[in-house]
């Protein structure tokens, strides 16, 4: 099969390989200019090298490229590299910055350790507006700055944020422009009975005929999965959706990775009938048929279903369906993901059961043989978590995570450095301050308060730096307001969970319920509040 692309490949486009990437000549560049870095002051300001790339290929300006460009910009302005955040095959029009794997850590969590942050080119950075003034307010209210290689950008002027915004215009315009040509380009294709763009259904892969165009044939461990599903699904006692993944996971001929939704989706996709599809915008998850000028499906394979086979199914997969229950606007399961199984590992989750004279609910899980031992109380397990968590974690302070600045600290310490000297060289024989008794007196009184100043100074307190405050609150206030809603949102993110412990007890239908709270060591600092500057841009 012909090579039709020079895309690296995707293992190459997340990460890459100093010793596969960078030449020897590459390597000696990266060598001086960290040579002269060292050479720098230790109060020299701190560059964030922010690296990305769309789709790396032979022609983009690779990132071992970007990087020594950016670490020569930080050796000509002064700054010390203090890290390369590189996010490979990433989009800036769909990614903003603060969600990105590595830029994003960095911006979240370490910007205390930066002062600046360099990139190649604006549109290496962000492609929309909305973005690069969320960066501009983000980089103003934790002093940072913006510099780009290839654009004259500089946030200590008016003008510099003036120019940032111009061009961000600019890099949101051709990126609205570069969208609109890739909408038109689908719009094309849907139409075409060849295969031009796109990744194919499951069933389908691309390949190359004899005349080199690219065309869609059936994938043959794809067609004995969907056909054996066709079978499952007609039987006089169909197999469910769950059913049929456990079978095809542990057949090995599907991944781990597949779910029930998942595979209903590849059932009721009509693109295995051999035809030209889209997204339904009014189904999530379902495809429709595109028509052609003629008002007939448009054909781009060799349909692993028949037309018979595949309505046949689907309606196979709607009479199953009539026998589930409808799914709850609200979910009746509270605590998920900190209520667990001790046998099985899986959360636990309240199953409803209705009949004409009455709803009961039960607390199973989702790994054990029927959900293992069903409680019947799900409402007293939430009252014993609650209890337990509030005795535990109750009493304990809400913390509030904030950004300190040590740059008023920095300059105070400059300033009684710069006087203790100046005191210290007049108070040498020949000083304005030794020629009596009374100024010199004088001037060391002062010098002496000028140390005891320096010396009552934190050097901590210098330092950009994360510092926990108490905001007048304990968790138990602050839980009673908020509700379980809160409490289950903290402890999961905290990561605490619950072991539900169910126990058969002869001649009794319920079992006996023990929990067992399993509370990180490091609790205290998980639980400390972080805000997310970026959060109402998400």
């Amino acid at each position: 099969m012909a090579k039709r692309s020079r895309t690296k490949s995707a293992a190459k486009q997340r990460a890459y390989d100093v010793e596969a990437e960078w030449t020897a000549a590459d390597l000696t560049v990266l060598e001086d200019l960290k040579a002269a870095e060292a050479l720098l002051p230790e109060d020299a300001p701190r560059a964030l090298l922010s690296i990305r790339l769309s789709v790396w290929t032979d022609d983009t300006t690779s990132p071992v490229r970007q990087e020594l460009d950016l670490r020569i910009l930080a050796r000509d302005l002064g700054y010390r590299v203090v890290g390369v955040a590189s996010d490979l095959n990433v989009s800036a029009t769909k990614v903003p910055p603060w969600k990105r794997k590595q830029l994003g850590d960095w911006l979240n969590n370490r910007s205390p350790e930066f002062d600046a942050l360099l990139f190649w080119k604006l549109d290496r950075f962000v492609r929309r507006l909305s973005d690069l003034s969320a960066m501009i307010d983000w980089c103003l209210k934790y002093g940072k700055n913006l510099i780009s290689k290839n654009d004259s950008i500089d946030l200590t002027t008016t003008a510099g944020k003036i120019l940032v915004t111009i061009i961000g215009g600019i890099a949101e315009i051709e990126a609205a422009n570069t969208s609109t040509r890739v909408a038109s380009l689908w719009d094309y294709t849907k139409t075409q009975s060849e295969w031009l763009v796109g990744k194919p259904a499951y069933g389908y892969v691309t390949d190359v005929d004899e005349h080199g165009k690219v065309i869609l044939r059936i994938e043959e461990t794809a067609h004995r999965v969907l056909h054996w599903c066709r079978r499952a699904a007609g039987r006089p006692k169909p197999a469910s959706a769950r059913r049929m993944v456990r079978v095809l996971v542990r057949s090995g001929l599907c991944g781990p990775g597949l779910t029930a939704s998942t595979l209903l989706s590849r059932l009721r996709n009509p693109a295995l009938m051999g035809y030209r599809v889209e997204m339904d915008p009014d189904r999530a998850r379902r495809s429709r048929l595109v028509l052609g000028k003629d008002g007939k499906p448009i054909r781009v394979a060799e349909g692993v279903f028949t037309e018979d086979e595949f309505y046949e199914l689907q309606a196979d997969l709607d009479r199953s369906g009539k026998n589930q229950p409808p799914r709850q606007a609200d979910s009746p399961t509270k605590f998920r993901g900190v209520l667990i199984c001790p046998d099985c590992g899986t959360n636990m989750i309240v199953q409803v059961n209705r009949s004409e004279k009455a709803t009961y609910h039960y607390m199973r899980c989702q790994g054990c043989k029927s959900g293992g031992y069903g409680a019947p109380n799900p409402d007293e397990i939430y009252g014993q978590l609650v209890q337990d968590v509030l005795t535990v974690l109750g009493d304990w302070p809400v913390q509030v995570r904030e950004y300190a600045n040590g740059a008023e600290a920095r300059k105070e310490v400059k300033r009684l450095r710069d006087s203790i000297a100046y005191y210290m060289k007049e108070l040498e024989p020949g000083g304005r301050y030794s020629k009596t008794r009374f100024t010199r007196e004088q001037a060391q009184e002062t010098l002496d308060k000028l140390i005891a100043d320096l010396e009552a100074i934190d050097p901590e307190t210098t330092q950009d730096r994360w510092v926990n405050v108490h905001n007048g609150k304990t968790f138990r206030q602050h839980w009673e307001e908020g509700g379980m809603e809160a409490m289950a949102a903290d402890l999961v993110r905290v990561g605490v969970k619950c072991e539900v412990h169910r126990t058969k007890v002869p001649k009794v239908r319920a079992p006996q319920i023990r929990l067992r709270l399993l509370i990180p060591k490091d609790v205290r600092e998980r639980l400390i509040v972080k805000e997310d500057d970026f959060g109402e841009k998400l």
